[in-house]
């Protein structure tokens, strides 16, 4: 089969990376930058759509691509209920499932942007890994209490796209190997691959795990309830400390590593001592992770914009190095992942999934 051309297409809070890839080529891409007063206006996510599906077609025209050349559209997975990992065709079902559960995340715009433009030629559009993968073992969803149960929403894309890259570096397939991934970015998931699936991973949306540059982590039971009944916070605003306002940004009211870095350098301990507690924490939930796989890891896989810092890596990695060699790959792999998981399912290699009505809030639905 020749190379396929693809557009792939992934919304974030205030732009939508575009790009066209024939084969896994870039030909053209773009960062589309969307104006935060415009942005603010809409009262919902998919109030956004015409204006982003707009933006994605003028970049198309501006560098003279005509949609006919495209094999196939796949956008970023958006708030589904809970799906294995894999490709999605974006079917009728899909889209309902958007709509229902994708209305706080910018990146459920990914594959309603992405069918509407491949229905206007007649070709497939897909998602891939949306941000609620789960595929936990049942024993990793108990949390002490019933009405409480663990939920897998993390970095799944570019985990998974990293390990896949880490198995081959390792002469070997990804399900065939047993990987811890940590994702370093404002947020910060570390995932238990084993044997091509995310068997325990926290809720890094929620700001469940290690504390980041933007989250709180998991925190003291009591102290969370203490904070929640003091009668000096709103639950708008609770959750705003936990997811947005926590971590680095509450101790030292800066997301920016390299600004931290600045003043560890300039000499400032406190700064210092939180940096520090971000990567003891973040080898605290390696260690977690690892016994969950029963210590039987063939690598520890570190990525995310956040791996660029090599002070971070090498904080965390000196305390966990006795546990696997570790392999780093900063950046995010998002726009290549999305392209690649598309050439797998046109090539054969993979097949791709549809998520079967009615949708749940528990276990994976696919055929």
């Amino acid at each position: 089969m020749h190379d396929p051309t693809l557009l792939v297409i992934n919304p974030g809070s205030t732009s939508t990376k575009v790009a066209v890839f024939h084969g896994d080529q870039i030909e053209a891409s773009d960062t589309l930058r969307h104006d935060a007063a415009a942005i603010a206006a809409f009262p919902r996510i998919f109030d956004q759509f015409d204006m982003r599906r707009d933006a994605v077609n003028k970049f198309l025209s501006d560098n003279s691509f005509p949609i006919e050349r495209l094999s196939a559209v796949i956008g970023r997975g958006g708030v589904l209920p809970p799906l294995e990992g894999g490709v999605y065709i974006v079917d009728d079902v899909l889209v309902e499932a958007l709509y229902e559960y994708g209305w706080n995340h910018a990146s459920s715009l990914g594959g309603l942007i992405a069918r509407d433009i491949a229905q206007a030629v007649g070709i497939p559009a897909y998602i891939a890994d949306p941000v609620t993968t789960d595929e936990l073992d049942d024993l990793a969803r108990i949390t002490g209490l019933p009405e409480i149960e663990r939920r897998s929403v993390f970095h799944a894309l570019n985990q998974k796209a990293v390990a896949r890259r880490a198995a081959s570096a390792l002469g070997r397939e990804y399900h065939e190997c047993n990987l811890v991934v940590v994702h370093l970015g404002g947020g910060i998931s570390v995932g238990g691959h084993r044997k091509g699936r995310v068997v325990e991973v926290s809720n890094a949306l929620d700001g469940e795990g290690p504390y980041a540059p933007e989250r709180s982590g998991s925190l003291p039971n009591t102290g969370v309830v203490k904070l929640c009944y003091s009668s000096a916070y709103t639950e708008r605003e609770i959750r705003k400390k936990i997811t947005g306002q926590g971590g680095l940004v509450a101790y030292l009211g800066t997301n920016s590593l390299l600004e931290v870095e600045k003043r560890i350098a300039a000499g400032d301990e406190y700064a210092r001592l939180c940096y520090e507690g971000m990567a003891y924490q973040v080898a605290k939930e390696i260690g977690r992770v690892a016994c969950a796989l029963s210590g039987e890891v063939d690598a520890i896989v570190v990525t995310g914009g956040a791996a660029n810092s090599t002070m971070l890596v090498g904080l965390i990695t000196d305390r966990v190095k006795f546990i696997a060699k570790v392999l780093v790959y900063p950046g995010e792999e998002e726009m290549h992942a999305l392209a690649q998981a598309a050439i797998r399912v046109l090539a054969g290699f993979e097949g791709a999934k549809r998520i079967s009505p009615p949708v749940t809030d528990r276990k994976s639905h696919t055929e």
